[in-house]
């Protein structure tokens, strides 16, 4: 009897494996990636001191103690969305914001360390600024509140709040941002140089003076 049903019973079990092993692998296809272990330790560390076995130099040098740059053509990342800081190490290692000297470093770093680097920028305490045209702070101050109704351009406080905090991942925050960076990359959206829809339609429409108007508002909101 058991040489009538073993080759039956094989075929049985093989197929069975077979199955199991299916579904195992669908399962493992399946599951979602693993969340990264985000340590802001970490982040602070390369920031401060970089990585001098890659190459790689301190944040620091650049974008100031805690994040807080005191070289204008330099953002101030300190209190930046950290979901908003992460994106941008994204796309400087893609073509939707290529830039010489971040998109070379960002593509150092690993998916890891670019959020450890805002885990913990976004702790930091961002230092104020302040407006400094008072010939155009009124305009600037219009245009970011109501917009410019005749050239469709909408107000920047719709996306990035009346007080300039904006929105995490989305949009930045600009409150106390310096007035040379935020010209240039609205300079770079209306370009096509920097990548964004949106940004892209509104710069289009607005003259370098009243980009220059509302960066310098920008900077002294609180």
């Amino acid at each position: 009897m058991n040489s009538v049903f073993s080759p039956l019973v094989k075929s049985l079990l093989v197929a069975l494996l077979a199955v199991t092993a299916t579904a195992h692998a669908e399962d493992k296809k399946a599951a979602p990636p693993a969340a990264p272990k985000i340590d802001a330790a970490k982040g602070a560390a390369l920031f401060t001191d970089g990585d001098a076995a890659r190459g790689l130099p301190a944040c620091v040098s650049c974008h100031g103690a805690g994040g807080n740059s005191t070289i204008t053509v330099n953002p101030k990342l300190a209190g930046q969305h950290e979901g908003y800081l992460y994106k941008q190490l994204v796309n400087f290692t893609t073509a939707d914001r290529n830039q010489p000297v971040m998109t070379t470093y960002a593509k150092m770093l690993s998916d890891e360390e670019k959020h450890n680097v805002a885990a913990w920028l976004v702790t930091q305490k961002p230092t104020p600024g302040a407006a400094k045209n008072k010939d155009t702070v009124e305009l600037g101050k219009k245009i970011y509140r109501g917009g410019i109704a005749e050239k469709s351009v909408p107000a920047c406080a719709s996306c990035h709040g009346a007080n300039g905090a904006g929105i995490p991942i989305q949009y930045p925050r600009l409150s106390g941002q310096h007035q040379d960076y935020t010209v240039a990359q609205l300079g770079l959206f209306k370009t096509g140089a920097r990548k964004s829809v949106e940004m892209a339609a509104i710069t289009k429409r607005m003259s370098d003076e009243e980009m220059k108007a509302v960066a310098d508002y920008v900077a002294g909101l609180k």
